[in-house]
């Protein structure tokens, strides 16, 4: 599929094996960080009901990804 233009790499098992090395220290980390990545890869936390925890810890999540995932992907849907 050579006419990708954006990978949403959900949970930490696919940013380890698409970011390898170029990931971060944690899933945190890599997440907050999705500005490194883009716009070919987009990381985000895996959407598990065991993660809520994880999202009330990490507000900014809601406040700063998911913002720009959207518009991220808006772009890509209309080009």
């Amino acid at each position: 599929m050579p006419h990708l233009k954006l990978v949403i790499l959900v949970g930490s098992y696919s940013h380890n094996v698409y970011l390898k090395k170029e990931k971060k220290k944690s899933l945190t980390e890599t997440v907050r960080s999705f500005k490194e990545y883009t716009p070919k890869y987009f990381p985000l936390p895996h959407p598990s009901p065991l993660n809520n925890i994880w999202l009330s810890k990490n507000r900014w999540f809601e406040k700063e990804v998911l913002p720009e995932l959207k518009r991220l992907v808006l772009r890509v849907i209309r080009d």
